[in-house]
């Protein structure tokens, strides 16, 4: 054995008696777990079917879970490593408390809760009941998310209740709303493997779904083909049928100009249009001067391409379009959703087999977490908080006066804004890292500064939770019961694996305590997970989100139903509108005129490129959980400016070298990524990092009009080399090849 510089004596004296090293006994064996748990990946709304090995009270590894349907025992790399977050030394263990000066100390429960209401109740007194907000995860269960839209409501009485997928999924579902009343994928992914042609646009689904992968794979085998709408060739364009590099901002310009195409060239199915939508004739009178020619200068894609995929969509006999965030992440959000459902429409090729639409659900429970009432606009099952007959039902079901039922309150960013002006003095957050998630974040940053009280629930500190007076610990993924939805619309089991550590406690116990200690316990009356989702059940009854027919045990029964399901002899719905009947007014599925419009913020002599964002494979969202997971910060470390070698020689820059990266918000420096695959007058960066790190430092506050998600994916910036590089330790695999 290697001699150590200094004693094991000397080391014991040190670090003390707790030392043991060297060892005398050799390390231990890993005994067989203690148990294994079905359950599903925290990450991402295809929700992965897995199951966790425990041993003493620890996640300790995982083994495939073969039998679940959609994924097949498949895991993309952050769900293979995800139960590494269980044991991490990161844990919140205690509550902690902001001390004078800098820094947290540790506090008891219930101090950190007492001083929670009565900061509660002092800023309400003073300021009104509004003044205090609530802004949550949507990577909750349904039963979080039922019960944080019902206590903003009921224990807090504020309006001002939002959540973080007003970041994500929010355009598509006021598009769904408008065409087809009703905010769902129309099949299950198993309808994917005999389209005959496949478009998925805005979304890189090999690095941010890539289990979603090998049914679009299946679908090849049969001879599928597949069009990608994306500014860069991401990986699932490299083995593309045709690769559609669209210009960031113009997708409403493509679709238009397909639409049209289809019209020309009568291929439509006119039977479907007459008789079950509405709308038809407007949407098209709008892009009747939409001509390829027309669509070639707005995109900068060749329009003998946007030919060839407006010919293979109208001549198709079963197809399915996919979108997520690439088209939905912009101030013409909404627009866009409705201009992908026109093309579906005009061919008439949704509620059949192996015909389909539908957005890919980004967060982990994406898809249940905006159908149950923690959005500033809504009531469960996917009810309007405006709407008199559902503030009757559901104050009904809360046993509350409907006159006490606060209306529709601000949005995240809004809400963010509303600090700004002084008007909101006090906030609660669970699960929701605004600081590196919101755009213009340096603004965001000021906010809370502002706050006069802010606690936030969470499992780790993460960059807004140093921002708070109180900091409570709360629960992952795996230790609590529950359900989620994943982007399928399958409701499916969270089965609790592993109690808390520490003094952490299950989010639900704390809202519950608060709700109880605020004098609300009467209305907060459950002993389970289970007793919370059989109310949300009755609350969602008749809504169109409608889970009446869901228990525990039928989830258990048939891994899953699919809602809506009204009824307990109901088996589900897994296609929609097979019988054509849409939860709209007037029973059809309607048709939107979308007009082209510029992106909010565009190009100039001052600012030249366009910036966009997103995701790489091996880190979510914030970064919260994956930036503290080893093997997934080898893999992408830091962030890189992706830009193609001719920009980069317009500006003498080279590959690693430093570049400023501006915007009219903000200005810092990064790595450059010379890359082919992306267009010669953008650049992207993945926004998973906080700080000098963020690119939602450069992002611009400008939202959709409709949905009121932010414009993540368009603004305008410019780039300088600095002629230094960027050191070499520790080079992500990423980007080895370079």
């Amino acid at each position: 054995m290697a001699k150590l510089p200094v004693s094991a004596e000397e080391l014991i004296e040190k670090f003390g008696p707790t030392l043991n090293y060297p060892p005398k006994e050799g390390f231990a064996g890993r005994d067989e777990p203690d148990k294994e748990v079905k359950t599903h990946c925290c990450f991402c709304g295809m929700q992965c079917g897995m199951k966790l090995l425990v041993k003493d009270n620890t996640v300790v590894g995982f083994e495939p879970w073969m039998e679940f349907p959609f994924n097949e025992g498949r895991l993309c790399p952050k769900g293979v490593e995800r139960y590494l977050q269980n044991n991490h030394p990161d844990r919140l263990v205690y509550p902690l408390r902001r001390a004078q000066g800098n820094g947290f100390r540790r506090m008891d429960w219930d101090d950190a809760l007492t001083h929670t209401v009565s900061e509660i109740k002092r800023i309400q007194e003073k300021y009104g009941n509004n003044a205090f907000g609530m802004l949550s995860g949507v990577s909750l269960s349904n039963e979080k998310s039922y019960l944080v839209g019902k206590f903003a409501r009921v224990a807090l009485k504020t309006a001002n209740l939002d959540y973080n997928g007003r970041l994500c999924m929010v355009s598509a579902g006021a598009g769904n709303k408008k065409a087809f009343g009703l905010d769902r994928i129309s099949n299950s992914f198993e309808d994917l493997e005999r389209a005959e042609v496949i478009i998925v646009t805005g979304a890189n689904i090999s690095e941010t779904f890539p289990t979603l992968t090998h049914w679009i794979w299946r679908a090849r085998d049969y001879g599928a083909k597949l069009i990608v709408i994306d500014p860069r060739m991401i990986p699932l364009a490299r083995t593309a049928d045709l690769h559609l590099p669209v210009k960031p901002g113009t997708d409403s310009a493509l679709l238009g100009a397909m639409l049209k195409y289809l019209a020309d060239h009568d291929m439509l199915d006119h039977d479907f249009i007459n008789n079950h939508t509405s709308g038809f004739e407007e949407a098209l009178d709008i892009v009747k001067d939409y001509t390829l020619e027309w669509a070639e200068e707005i995109t900068g894609i060749e329009k003998e391409k946007i030919e060839t995929a407006a010919k293979w969509w109208g001549q198709a006999k079963t197809s399915f379009l996919l979108h997520a965030r690439g088209i939905e992440h912009h101030t013409k959000g909404v627009d866009n959703v409705v201009a992908c459902i026109n093309l579906v429409l005009a061919t008439g090729r949704i509620g059949k087999p192996y015909c389909g639409y539908g957005t890919i659900t980004g967060q982990g429970n994406g898809q249940g977490g905006r159908e149950h009432g923690h959005k500033c606009d809504q009531l469960p099952g996917n009810r309007d908080i405006e709407n008199p007959e559902h503030r009757k039902y559901i104050s009904a079901v809360w046993g509350i006066d409907e006159k006490d039922m606060p209306g529709k309150g601000h949005t995240a960013y809004e809400l963010i804004e509303a600090i700004h002006r002084g008007e909101v003095k006090g906030l609660i957050s669970l699960c929701f890292n605004p600081l590196v998630s919101l755009p213009n974040n340096n603004f965001v940053r000021e906010a809370f500064e502002k706050l006069e009280f802010y606690m936030c629930i969470d499992f780790f500190m993460n960059e807004t939770s140093r921002h708070a007076d109180i900091i409570l610990p709360g629960s992952l993924h795996e230790e609590e019961e529950g359900t989620v939805t994943s982007a399928e619309g399958r409701v499916i089991r969270i089965r609790k694996a592993v109690d808390c550590p520490g003094e952490a406690r299950p989010d639900t116990e704390i809202l519950l305590d608060i709700a109880n200690r605020l004098g609300y316990g009467d209305k907060f009356n459950y002993k389970t997970s289970e007793d919370i989702f059989n109310e949300l059940r009755v609350a969602s009854k008749g809504g169109t989100a409608d889970y009446y027919g869901i228990t525990y045990q039928k989830i258990e029964d048939n891994m899953g139903v699919f809602w809506p399901c009204p009824s307990l002899d109901h088996p589900g719905t897994k296609r929609l509108w097979e019988d054509r009947k849409f939860h709209t007014n007037d029973g059809k599925a309607h048709f939107n005129a979308v007009k082209y419009r510029d992106p909010g913020e565009v190009t100039d002599e001052e600012y030249p490129i366009i910036l966009t964002t997103g995701r790489v494979v091996s880190q979510y969202l914030s970064g919260t959980q994956t930036r503290r997971i080893g093997k997934l910060v080898d893999n992408f470390p830091e962030p890189k400016i992706e830009m193609h070698p001719d920009l980069a020689a317009k500006y003498g820059i080279r590959n690693n070298e430093l570049v400023r990266l501006s915007t009219r918000r903000g200005s810092e420096v990064f790595p450059a990524h010379v890359v082919e695959t992306i267009r010669k007058d953008t650049i992207f960066l993945p926004y998973h990092w906080p700080g000098k790190k963020s690119a939602n430092q450069f992002t611009t506050p400008l939202l959709d009009p409709v949905s009121k998600i932010p414009e993540f994916k368009v603004c305008a910036c410019k780039i300088e080399g600095t002629g230094e590089f960027a050191t070499p330790s520790k080079e992500s695999k990423a980007f080895q090849s370079s």
